[in-house]
């Protein structure tokens, strides 16, 4: 019962965390163009929000196995509140690359604390279910915080930032009142493990999800970066109805991440579920290239939503079922890899779709085969190793 009542306070925080992020995402590029902002410039502004994820995560994570998650996670909010409250402020360009850095550095905390915490606090069986919780969290948090943000654009352009960190504030204070620590000091890390045991792991057969879950997030990236150009040029979509498209496939990713995907890993354990996710994704890709309307448009892309959606949760829980211990270096491990697949991906989608506007969902397709291929190379190791491990027991 407690777990479940810590469970449903991680949602909560995690879904204020991601609507006070998702708040800023319509209206960023306006106020970053009205400070006089290039387009290069605006790139490099959301770009140095996901480096400095991709280079800080692991050392967070690592930090929330010695010290705990309680302290990592404030730090986490309260790095995304002072950077909104930087960015309202800012009367210059440098002024908002500064609020950035700050912003991806210190919230680069949050994902792979709040990953450990469910990890702290389920069993084994039912850590998918923890972890899909988490997920289905982030995925309302980004359906409804641009709805928000764009409602309060309306009074001026900075006014959203004064409400994410508003809003962040908040859930600052919510985390330190209301969400006990979940690691016990005798359970923590020492210094010499927790540097240890993560970059260990790559080495190792479970290294192999780390590059999935880069495939995967990379063709993700490169699809968002791309689907509005290609749904305005294939089927006259405009940017509300876009809007629409995109709420429909994130309340079905954040539909199933809460409700099927423990169920289904219970049932079927963690690798079917990433396989039939990773399939669908490519039946989803590769129908996204048959688009003709608002409707195809929609129901193609929340195929492809729903199978994406379910593999990161079930990476997650596979991941973290490999250790006792250090957890946090693990699952922040893991949110660098993604962070690189997000950084990559948009870029070089954006390159190939100027050459063919259908390429960057046949390379996603492709991609998606090949994180496939790693997962079944994956559990032939697992497989051969376990083999070894029961022949020196007899």
């Amino acid at each position: 019962m407690a777990n479940k009542k810590a469970l449903l306070l991680l949602f909560l925080i995690m879904f204020l965390v991601m609507i006070g992020f998702g708040i800023i995402i319509p209206v960023l590029p306006f106020f970053a163009e009205e400070l006089g902002a290039t387009p290069t410039q605006l790139g490099l502004l959301m770009a140095v929000y996901s480096l400095m994820q991709l280079l800080f995560a692991p050392m967070w994570g690592r930090i929330s196995d010695r010290i705990g998650r309680k302290p990592v996670l404030l730090i986490g909010i309260s790095g995304l509140a002072l950077s909104f409250f930087l960015f309202a402020l800012s009367t210059e360009y440098w002024m908002l690359l500064a609020s950035r850095i700050i912003g991806g550095f210190l919230s680069a905390a949050n994902m792979p604390t709040a990953m450990a915490y469910v990890a702290d606090i389920t069993s084994e069986e039912d850590r998918g279910k923890g972890m899909g919780i988490v997920g289905a969290a982030v995925g309302l948090g980004f359906v409804f915080g641009p709805a928000v943000g764009g409602v309060f654009s309306k009074i001026s352009l900075n006014m959203p930032f004064w409400v994410a960190g508003i809003l962040s504030t908040i859930t600052f204070l919510f985390v330190l009142i209301a969400l006990n620590e979940s690691l016990p000091k005798e359970k923590r890390s020492n210094e010499a493990s927790v540097q240890k045991i993560p970059w260990e792991t790559i080495k190792s057969p479970i290294g192999l999800l780390y590059f999935l879950s880069f495939f995967i997030t990379f063709s993700m990236a490169g699809l968002e970066a791309t689907f509005a150009y290609f749904a305005a040029k294939r089927a006259g979509i405009d940017t509300v109805q876009l809007g629409y498209i995109f709420m429909i496939m994130g309340l079905a990713g954040a539909a199933v991440q809460g409700g099927l995907v423990g169920r289904l890993i219970k049932k079927h354990g963690e690798g079917k579920v990433i396989q039939a996710g990773i399939i669908v994704s490519i039946v989803g890709f590769c129908l996204l290239l048959f688009t003709r309307d608002f409707w195809t448009a929609t129901i193609f892309l929340t195929i492809f939503g729903l199978g994406n959606g379910v593999i990161r949760p079930s990476a997650s829980s596979l991941i973290t079922k490999t250790n006792s211990e250090g957890y946090g270096g693990l699952t922040g491990l893991l949110s660098s890899f993604e962070s690189l697949g997000r950084i990559i991906g948009p870029p070089l989608a954006g390159a190939v779709y100027s050459v063919m506007i259908e390429l960057p969902y046949i390379i996603g397709a492709v991609l998606s085969f090949v994180a496939l291929i790693l997962y079944q190379y994956y559990a032939k190791k697992m497989s051969i190793g376990m083999k070894v491990l029961k022949e020196k027991i007899q």
